[in-house]
C-alpha cells in the first residue's frame, strides 16, 4: 500500500511538473536558448584564444628560426678563422633555440586541434540556434493564433453579445443623427413658409406693397415702358 502511495505521488509530481512546463513552454525556451547563447559565446572566446595562443607560437617559430640562420651563419665564420671556442657556443644557442621551435610547433599542432574542434563546435552551436530562434518564432505566432482561438472557443457569447451591443449602438446613434437632420431640415422649411420673407412675398403677390424682388414680368414691364419714352419708375 505505501508503495502504491508513493508512486502515486510521484506521478503526480511529474504530472504537476509537465502541466507547468507546458504553461511556461516559451519562457522556458527563451533561457534554454540564452543559456545556449551564452555557451555560444563561451566557446567563440575560447576559440578567439586558442587563435591568438596559435599565432603567438607561430611568432617564437619565426623568430628562432630567424635566429638560427643568423648563429648558423656566425658559427661557421668562427670554424673558418678556427675560434672553436665561440663556435661551440654558437651552437650550444642553436641547439636551445632549436629546441625552443620544436616546443613551439609541438603547442602550435595542439593549438590546431583545439582550434578545428571549438571552430566544430561554433559553426554546430551557430546553426542550432538560428533553427531554435525560427523555431520559437514561429511557436510564439502559433502560441498567440492558439490563445486567440482558446478565447473564441471559452466564451464566443461573450463575443457575440459584445459585437451585438457594439451594433446595437451604431445603430442607435445613426437613427439620433438621422432624426437631427430630419428635425433641421423641417425647421428649415418652416422658417422659409412662415419667416417675415415668406410673409412680404405673399402680400406683394396679393398687391400689398412692391415685391421683395422684381419677376421677370416685371423686368419685361419696365424695359416697354422705357421704349415707350415714360420715365422710370419713382421719378
Amino acid at each position: 500500500m505505501l508503495k502504491t502511495i508513493i508512486t502515486l505521488m510521484r506521478g503526480e509530481a511529474a504530472a504537476a511538473e509537465e502541466a507547468f512546463a507546458d504553461r511556461h513552454a516559451l519562457a522556458l525556451l527563451d533561457q534554454q536558448i540564452r543559456d545556449g547563447a551564452a555557451a555560444l559565446g563561451e566557446a567563440r572566446k575560447a576559440l578567439a584564444v586558442a587563435i591568438a595562443g596559435d599565432r603567438a607560437e607561430e611568432g617564437v617559430i619565426a623568430a628562432a628560426e630567424a635566429r638560427i640562420r643568423d648563429l648558423e651563419a656566425r658559427v661557421m665564420a668562427a670554424l673558418e678563422v678556427g675560434d672553436d671556442g665561440l663556435a661551440e657556443e654558437g651552437a650550444a644557442a642553436i641547439a636551445g633555440l632549436e629546441a625552443d621551435r620544436g616546443a613551439a610547433a609541438d603547442s602550435r599542432r595542439l593549438f590546431a586541434a583545439e582550434i578545428g574542434r571549438l571552430k566544430a563546435h561554433v559553426a554546430d552551436a551557430e546553426a542550432r540556434l538560428a533553427r531554435l530562434d525560427r523555431g520559437r518564432r514561429t511557436a510564439r505566432a502559433a502560441e498567440a493564433v492558439r490563445t486567440l482561438r482558446r478565447g473564441r472557443i471559452e466564451a464566443p457569447s461573450l463575443h457575440r453579445a459584445t459585437l451585438r451591443e457594439a451594433e446595437t449602438t451604431l445603430e442607435r446613434l445613426r437613427s439620433r443623427q438621422r432624426h437631427v437632420a430630419d428635425a433641421e431640415a423641417a425647421l428649415d422649411g418652416l422658417e422659409r413658409e412662415t419667416g417675415p420673407d415668406a410673409v412680404a412675398a405673399r402680400m406683394a403677390a396679393a398687391g400689398h406693397g412692391p415685391r421683395p424682388s422684381a419677376t421677370a414680368n416685371d423686368v419685361i414691364a419696365r424695359l416697354r415702358r422705357r421704349m415707350a419714352g415714360d420715365p422710370p419708375a419713382g421719378l
